[in-house]
């Protein structure tokens, strides 16, 4: 069963709403950053970053900057730009793009389910950034960006989002990205319905989030191991979405070097793994097994051959592990997708542009642009216990922060 946590959750006044949500802070160029902050005082981004405003001066050590970011979000407080609920509940999230509308439910998923996987995960976690984002919990206090989590297609879950959402939401609002949010705060009546109707799914899946729900597990284990006797580190925030709703995108790849190739003969090499054309123009792979390559100002198709292909194994088959395995690493040499510098990703949501920017610009060699994974493989790579290539999915939506804020010590 799925074990959904009605929560109180800390959130902005109707009003800031839309001031205080925000994408990760890595997500805005430098000059719009610097506007926001300038010109917005109620930006979330003033509390989880506030090395960025000079005013909050932090000291080297992240045991004090995370000490001035819970001191941040006590202002935030205490001024009225955050408040919180009275009574724990469960929230529904809609996100509308100009191409896709997601609807879920915003809640404490369970680490319990988590430790006996069922909470599945595909990803490897690194040990140092887990102990980093477990004190950053552990000191500040909250957790103000869900996981994202899908389940399987449920009607019933589908019937009761669509009949909850049809009354005014608490939030509704749009972001210059053209993207609009909208928040329901369900009754103790709705919350009873959605909890009784998740207990029906067997798993959930982290689509995205792999590192914040370790690190939240994490910290329950410390709890536990020290005897403090709270309830809400057995929980972690999440966003549960049905499968059928996500939007998986390829995470493409960019090269730095030929490895003593050139283009030439570094197609000439390939010929021999995988069907080589030369496009018109680029486009996207139109079916598994294909690759398309921008490479000198070219677009080649690379279809591979039967015999790079014909793996049944979860992760093996995988188009980016195929890549991996027979072109990235015996080939250009590079040996390890996490620390060479060789290699950077290009999420599929920046399109070809991005691809052909960096290799015209002389900053890549060649780029690589995958089929997207789907959903069945990802499951079979988790259902296995196995451990999918580094970035291989690039899953919409991605939630803003600050819209529900789950508080780890009440």
């Amino acid at each position: 069963m799925a074990e959904l946590h009605p929560f109180k959750a800390v959130r902005p006044t109707r009003d800031k709403a839309h001031l205080v949500a925000t994408r990760p802070l890595a997500s805005y160029k430098k000059h719009i950053l610097k506007a926001k902050l300038e010109e917005n005082p109620y930006t979330f981004i003033h509390i989880i970053h506030p090395e960025v405003n000079k005013a909050f001066k932090t000291k080297s050590t992240a045991k004090e900057r995370f000490q001035v970011v819970r001191q941040q979000f006590d202002t935030f407080e205490k001024e009225g730009v955050l408040f919180q609920d009275q009574e724990p509940c469960i929230y529904i999230y809609r996100q509308t793009t100009a191409t896709n509308e997601f609807t879920g439910v915003v809640a404490g998923a369970s680490i319990a389910e988590y430790e006996a996987d069922l909470i599945k995960k595909h990803e490897a976690t690194l040990t140092t950034r887990e102990e980093m984002f477990t004190n950053y919990l552990n000191i500040v206090g909250f957790n103000a960006e869900p996981v994202l989590l899908s389940h399987e297609p449920s009607d019933a879950i589908e019937a009761f989002l669509k009949e909850a959402s049809q009354a005014r939401p608490e939030y509704e609002f749009s972001t210059t990205d053209c993207v609009k949010h909208e928040l329901w705060v369900l009754s103790p009546k709705q919350t009873k319905q959605i909890q009784q109707l998740f207990a029906a799914i067997p798993s959930l899946y982290i689509a995205d989030g792999h590192h914040r729900s370790a690190s939240s597990a994490r910290l329950a284990e410390k709890y536990r191991d020290s005897g403090n006797p709270l309830v809400n580190p057995q929980f972690f925030l999440a966003f549960l979405i049905d499968e059928r709703r996500m939007k998986i995108l390829e995470f493409n790849r960019l090269v730095k070097t030929l490895n003593g190739h050139t283009p030439e003969s570094f197609l000439e090499t390939l010929k021999e793994l995988f069907e080589i054309k030369e496009l018109n123009s680029g486009r996207n792979p139109v079916q598994e097994h294909e690759l398309t390559c921008y490479l000198k100002g070219k677009w080649y198709s690379m279809v591979g051959k039967l015999s790079i292909c014909a793996s049944k194994d979860p992760v093996k088959s995988l188009d980016a592990q195929i890549l991996t395995d027979y072109v990235l690493t015996p080939i250009l040499g590079i040996q390890d997708l996490k620390t060479d510098q060789n290699i950077a990703f290009v999420s599929g949501a920046e399109g070809l542009k991005a691809i052909e920017e960096a290799v015209d610009k002389g900053t890549a060699e060649a780029g690589f642009v995958l089929y997207p994974i789907r959903m069945e493989q990802v499951k079979a790579v988790a259902d296995n216990q196995l451990i999918m290539p580094p970035k291989s999915t690039w899953v919409e939506p991605k939630i803003r922060s600050g819209l529900t804020i789950y508080m780890i010590n009440e």
